[in-house]
C-alpha cells in the first residue's frame, strides 16, 4: 500500500470513540471467487449470443442478478451499525491490553462480520441490539501503546462480494514496566515493614493457633492462665518511600522495573507507599487508584 493511499485512508476513516457507519464509510468490491463468478457470467453470455439460446441467456441474467443482490446484502451487513471503542488507560509489559468493541443497531438484524487487526482475524456474529467483543493485544515494551488499525468486513451471503471499512483509532494506553525483584532490597524493605513490638497494649485470652512466643509467661507462672501479649502497631511506620535514585541499578529501565516490583509488594501486603521519580512524584497512598497512578508515572518516565 503506497504512502499517499495510507494517508487518504487515515483521513477518511479516522475514528473518534463512537461512529455510526454510513454509505461513505463503506467500501465494496468483488471478492476472490467473485472473479470466477464474473467469468461464468461472461461465458454464459457469449454462449447464449453465439448459439442464440434463450435458455443460456436466461441463466446468464439469473446469475448476474444474484451478483447484484450480493452487493446489496453485503453492503447492508455494515451499513447503519454503530460502534463504540473503550480501552484500558494503563497496562503492564508482559500482560495483555484489552480493547472493547461495543456494537449497537437500531433494528435487530443478523450480521456476519470479520474483525482484523494486524495478523489477528476474528469472526463475530451480531444478532442483538447491543453486543460487545474484546480484542486483546500483548504488550512487551514500556511506554505509550498505539492501537493498530481495525479492519471490519463481511462477505455474507455468498462470498462473491466483500464490504469493508477501517477504523484508525486515536485512543492510546500507557504500559508500565515489568516488575523486577532484588532480593537484598526486598529483605531490607521487609525489615522496615515489621511492626514495632516494643509498645504493649493489652492482654487477651490464648486461642488455638496463637504463637507461643506471644504468650505472657509471667501470668502463666503465677497461675493466672494463658494470655497473649498484644502490642501497638504504628501505622505511620508502615509507609514506604520508593525513590528512583535508590534503586540498585545503573540502567533506567531496570530501575523502573525494580520500582514496579516494590509497588506490587506494597500492594500485596497492604503497605502505603510513595513514589519519587526524577520528573514526578506520587503522594503516599494505597489501593487500586494509587496503583494505577503509579503505573502511569512509571510508564511515562
Amino acid at each position: 500500500m503506497t504512502k499517499p493511499w495510507q494517508k487518504w485512508l487515515a483521513k477518511r476513516f479516522q475514528f473518534k470513540k463512537i461512529k455510526q457507519l454510513s454509505q461513505k464509510d463503506i467500501l465494496i468490491f468483488i471478492y476472490q471467487q467473485g472473479y470466477l463468478y464474473l467469468v461464468l457470467i461472461l461465458l454464459t453470455f457469449i454462449a447464449g449470443v453465439n448459439y442464440a439460446n434463450n435458455l443460456i441467456l436466461g441463466f446468464c441474467f439469473l446469475v448476474s442478478a444474484i451478483l447484484c443482490i450480493s452487493f446489496y446484502l453485503t453492503f447492508k451487513q455494515l451499513h447503519g451499525l454503530k460502534l463504540e471503542v473503550s480501552v484500558n488507560e494503563v497496562g503492564q509489559a508482559g500482560h495483555q491490553l484489552d480493547l472493547q468493541l461495543h456494537f449497537q443497531q437500531v433494528q435487530r438484524q443478523p450480521r456476519y462480520l470479520w474483525v482484523k487487526t494486524g495478523q489477528h482475524l476474528e469472526k463475530i456474529f451480531i444478532s442483538e441490539l447491543k453486543q460487545s467483543m474484546t480484542l486483546s493485544f500483548f504488550t512487551d515494551k514500556r511506554g505509550q501503546f498505539d492501537y493498530p488499525t481495525i479492519q471490519m468486513y463481511s462477505v455474507y451471503p455468498f462470498g462473491l462480494v466483500r464490504a469493508w471499512t477501517y477504523f484508525y483509532l486515536k485512543e492510546t494506553s500507557w504500559v508500565a514496566p515489568r516488575a523486577a525483584f532484588y532480593s537484598v532490597e526486598n529483605r531490607q524493605h521487609r525489615q522496615n515493614l515489621e511492626p514495632d513490638m516494643d509498645e504493649f497494649r493489652e492482654l487477651r485470652n490464648f486461642k488455638a493457633g496463637d504463637s507461643l512466643q506471644a504468650v505472657s509467661w509471667k501470668q502463666a507462672a503465677r497461675g493466672q492462665g494463658l494470655y497473649i501479649k498484644v502490642f501497638e502497631q504504628h501505622k505511620e511506620q508502615l509507609n514506604i518511600e520508593i525513590h528512583y535514585h535508590n534503586m540498585p541499578s545503573t540502567e533506567h529501565e531496570e530501575k523502573l522495573s525494580l520500582m514496579m516490583g516494590l509497588i506490587e509488594q506494597c500492594e500485596q501486603i497492604q503497605c502505603a507507599y510513595a513514589v519519587f521519580l526524577p520528573q514526578a512524584e506520587l503522594a503516599v497512598g494505597l489501593g487500586e487508584s494509587q496503583l494505577l497512578q503509579a503505573k502511569k508515572l512509571l510508564a511515562q518516565a
